[in-house]
C-alpha cells in the first residue's frame, strides 16, 4: 500500500488541526536537526515501535528528503493497520525547511553518521592518490583499501568505518545512551 503525499504547508495545516507528526530517521539525523513536536520513530526500530499514539487522529511520516518515507510506505501503512489516515510530507525535512516552516537545529550535536562515512572515505581517498602521485606509489594503497571497504559495506550491509565513528568521543552521547523517543 502506498501512501499519499502531501506538501509542507497542507502538513503544517493538519499539524494544526490535530495530526500527528512522525520523523522516521534515524537518531543521529533527529538529534541534529528535527521539526518540533515531531515523535521520533527510526525506521531501524520500527517492529519494536508503538503507534497506538494517533488515537484516530492522522499520522504524517517524514525523513530527510521524502524517499526513505515513500520506499517504506507499504512497512509503515501495516504498522498503523489501517486503523487511520496516513501520509508523507512530500520531500520531507528538506522541502520543510525550503518551504520556510521551522525547524529545531542543534549545531551541537555532531553531523550524520552517513555525511561523517563519506567524508572520512573521501579524505582517505583524496590523500591517498595525493600522496601516491607525489611521494610514493605505495599510497595508493589507501584510496584501493577504502573503495574495497566501500563496496564491501554496499554488498553485505556493514560499514567498518561506521562502526569506528559511532564510537569517537563526539558521537558517543548519541550511540551509547538510550535513543530519544521525542
Amino acid at each position: 500500500m502506498s501512501l499519499p503525499k502531501i506538501s509542507p504547508q497542507q502538513a503544517k495545516q493538519m499539524l494544526d488541526d490535530g495530526a500527528i507528526l512522525v520523523d522516521i530517521r534515524e537518531p543521529d539525523e533527529h538529534a541534529r536537526e528535527r521539526i518540533a513536536d515531531a515523535k521520533h520513530m527510526p525506521l531501524s526500530r520500527l517492529d519494536e515501535a508503538d503507534l497506538s499514539l494517533h488515537r484516530g487522529r492522522p499520522v504524517i511520516f517524514h525523513c530527510r528528503s521524502g524517499a526513505r518515507t515513500a520506499g517504506n510506505a507499504p512497512r509503515l501503512a501495516a504498522k498503523l493497520g489501517g486503523e487511520c489516515q496516513a501520509y508523507i510530507v512530500d520531500g520531507g525535512l528538506a522541502a520543510w525547511r525550503s518551504a520556510g516552516l521551522p525547524v529545531v537545529t542543534d549545531r551541537r550535536q555532531p553531523i550524520e553518521l552517513q555525511r561523517q562515512v563519506q567524508i572520512g572515505a573521501g579524505s582517505l581517498a583524496f590523500f591517498g592518490t595525493l600522496l601516491g602521485l607525489l611521494v610514493s606509489p605505495w599510497f595508493f594503497a589507501v584510496p584501493l583499501f577504502v573503495g574495497a571497504g566501500l563496496m564491501n559495506a554496499g554488498i553485505i550491509g556493514f560499514c567498518g568505518m561506521a562502526r569506528v565513528l559511532m564510537h569517537m568521543p563526539w558521537n558517543r552521547a548519541i550511540y551509547l545512551t538510550p535513543a530519544r523517543r521525542d
